[in-house]
């Protein structure tokens, strides 16, 4: 249970990387303004405000990432915990999301699954 709970932190982590790439250097982008829905005015005045949006994409996954390393040369506490602290606030994250506008619940599920099957994997492994 516990290498499932790496990989699917693991693509969490992928995607939340992948989420950075697209805020931080191609909001402006054909790419960026259609999988966000924007308007190039809508992207050119909130471009600073996605590029730091998606750092904090990138320090998820970095977090997550670290954890997922630790835990595979057996540091199991500090890496679940960075485990739990990266996929659980890519989780929250996409409640915020979801919660916030409902017509935006399949970018919530592609940026929340994996992260709470993570989750549930983690605390299965941990507590079995």
């Amino acid at each position: 249970m516990l290498v499932i709970a790496q990989v699917l932190a693991g693509l969490g982590a992928l995607v939340h990387v992948y989420i950075f790439v697209l805020e931080s250097f191609a909001w402006n982008t054909p790419r960026g303004r259609a999988t966000f829905a924007t308007t190039p005015e809508q992207a050119a005045s909130s471009a600073d405000l996605a590029y730091n949006q998606g750092f904090y994409n990138l320090f998820l996954a970095v977090t997550s990432a670290t954890g997922i390393l630790l835990l595979s040369v057996g540091n199991t506490g500090p890496g679940a915990a960075l485990v739990f602290a990266g996929s659980g606030s890519m989780v929250l994250a996409a409640v915020v999301l979801l919660t916030r506008n409902r017509a935006m619940s399949r970018a919530a599920a592609v940026q929340g699954v994996a992260p709470l099957l993570a989750v549930v994997a983690l605390t299965l492994a941990l507590v079995g």
